[in-house]
């Protein structure tokens, strides 16, 4: 199995294999800038590391059927084998809420289990509506901002209910309705209602404005609709939001016009920044918004999370323990129970994983290097070593129990590491001697050097030869060259001017060939008359011409040779 931060290597190695494979450099001061930004990760800052919090626990599923909570064949619902499921605190929350029949959000991180906050809930709705013998109807829509979502929930909760063992008059129905459905498919699902419906809001959109009977049914199947879910809701912004907005209002006034349904609401990721208090009002009324009914601040669930080491040990208890920690071998039993008071996972929980403070909260994530610097800092211990020793721990701690020599099969800690990569883009250089200044970002002159005009660079994938993408344009003082998009359709318009490229004619290179005399040219740019080599006729407006230029882009004496390549090359 590879591993998180092997599978970072692997990635980062192989693009940058791909990256570099389209061309060779031959000059040498632009190869040995470019591989320097290589070596720099310029097209790849460092991952952002990130520690996943333990969330804290509630009651078990069993708990809230003996309080009345939840009905005896939801408890059968959600277990796994003969063990029922023992929920978070925002998922207890969460049931607590719709047992009130109140909307509500839920804005704890991945991971945490949101899509037991609805389904659970919703589950025990229909259970309870088949044991007092009403019809089947569809109670609940859950849109999605995408297909891979509904397809992954759909399977997971169904694994719930097949496990269940419960009669098939009680066992809750779920179909999927999402453009991916065969006409059969879609026929069934009108004929016989599902209790839950999955959709994506297009799909949705459609159902509720095509004008065919099939949809039609499918619609009125979900009359006295008791829920509609919004999972991920950071996604819906702007003009998406403001149609998912009337969409909304659009399911409700055609299938429960009589009553509000209880809407829910689930993403990790809506309001980071202002207090507890000001972020639960922003994300209630973005809410409100969306789904046409008031959903105050106090319906906002977020987050409540635990220690998983030692709750009573601190940074500076196990700060001293730290060097001689990252100095031995990592021993071979790392049990939940070791762990909980091991000096390295207290300080991976409390450096970089959470604040401790009033109520604990998780860090934002950092750059990796930074963790290694802070564990440097800390233990007084080189960096290489902390690096080599932080990226074993962290992965050894995040494997199941049962690989650390124990008998769980959850993580200690898990962590992310968040990978942005780039792509490489333009390159930028002027026609000064060597050795050039090289940007990856456009603007008119090198800061470096003013007056020195900056063109984009581009690179022959044979032999590496430089080309600089100009548009050769005649004014008052004579020709001048001025950069271009090499994007930009090759023409000569009525202003005389002409876009190309320009290369260095580059002597003293036995290895380039080109001097402009005929055997110099390619061989499908020449042909044979009359026992005569010649360029072809429709090559003659293509000619390469000799030209110096200065580093502002003027042709002048003393500047630099170079050969301008009129029209596109390569053809």
């Amino acid at each position: 199995m590879m591993k998180a931060f092997e599978f970072d290597h692997y990635i980062i190695d192989s693009y940058a294999r791909f990256s570099r494979s389209f061309s060779s450099i031959r000059a040498e001061d632009l190869r040995s800038a470019i591989d320097s930004q290589y070596d720099a990760k310029h097209f790849w800052p460092d991952a952002l590391l990130s520690i996943n919090p333990r969330f804290l626990q509630g009651a078990t599923v069993s708990d809230l059927v003996a309080s009345g909570d939840l009905d005896e064949a939801t408890g059968q619902i959600f277990r796994f084998e003969s063990v029922p499921v023992r929920l978070y605190r925002h998922q207890a929350q969460s049931i607590a809420k719709a047992r009130a029949q109140q909307s509500y959000v839920v804005t704890t991180g991945t991971g945490s289990g949101k899509s037991l906050c609805f389904f659970v809930p919703i589950i025990d709705a229909i259970v309870r509506a088949r044991k007092q013998g009403k019809a089947r109807r569809t109670q609940a829509i859950i849109i999605y901002p995408m297909n891979a979502l509904a397809n992954s929930q759909m399977n997971e909760i169904e694994k719930f209910i097949n496990q269940s063992g419960l009669p098939e008059e009680f066992r809750p129905i779920v179909r999927r309705y999402t453009g991916q459905e065969s006409q059969e498919e879609r026929q069934k699902i009108a004929n016989n209602p599902p209790d839950i419906l999955l959709t994506n809001f297009m799909m949705a959109e459609l159902l509720l404005t095509r004008q065919d009977c099939l949809d039609t049914k499918v619609v009125d199947n979900a009359s006295s609709l008791d829920f509609i879910v919004l999972d991920e809701l950071h996604t819906y912004r702007g003009r998406q939001g403001a149609d998912v907005a009337i969409l909304v209002r659009r399911i409700r006034n055609r299938c429960t016009p009589e009553k509000a349904p209880i809407c829910i609401g689930t993403s990790a990721t809506m309001a980071t920044e202002g207090s507890e208090e000001s972020r639960a009002q922003a994300v209630a009324d973005v809410a409100s918004r969306l789904f046409g009914v008031p959903v105050g601040p106090e319906n906002v669930i977020d987050e409540s999370l635990e220690r998983a080491t030692d709750d009573q040990l601190k940074l500076e208890d196990i700060s001293k323990e730290l060097p001689e920690i990252l100095m031995s071998p990592l021993p071979a039993i790392l049990t939940d129970e070791v762990l909980k008071t091991h000096p390295l996972a207290v300080w991976v929980e409390l450096a970089i994983g959470l604040d401790d403070g009033q109520e604990l909260k998780r860090k934002k994530p950092i750059p990796f290097s930074d963790a290694v610097a802070l564990l440097a800092q800390n233990s007084g211990i080189d960096f290489e070593t902390c690096r080599h020793r932080l990226e074993n721990f962290l992965t050894q701690i995040s494997l199941p129990e049962s690989n650390r020599g124990g008998f769980g099969e959850k993580a200690f800690l898990a962590f992310k590491l968040h990978q942005f990569i780039s792509g490489t883009g333009e390159i930028f250089t002027t026609l000064a001697e060597n050795p050039r200044h090289v940007l990856f970002e456009g603007q008119l002159e090198d800061p470096k050097a003013p007056g020195h005009r900056l063109y984009p660079t581009r690179f022959c994938r044979d032999c590496g030869h430089e080309f600089h993408v100009v548009t050769k344009n005649n004014d008052d003082r004579g020709i001048r060259f001025i950069q271009r998009n090499i994007d930009d359709v090759p023409l000569t318009d009525e202003e005389n001017d002409t876009t190309g490229y320009l290369t260095p004619t580059t002597e003293g290179d036995d290895d380039y060939i080109f001097t402009g005399e005929l055997e110099t040219y390619p061989e499908d740019w020449r042909e044979e008359r009359n026992g005569t080599e010649r360029l072809r006729t429709n090559r003659r407006s293509r000619i390469p011409q000799m030209i110096s230029v200065s580093p502002s882009g003027r042709s002048s004496p003393d500047g630099k040779r170079f050969w301008f390549l009129p029209g596109p090359v390569g053809d």
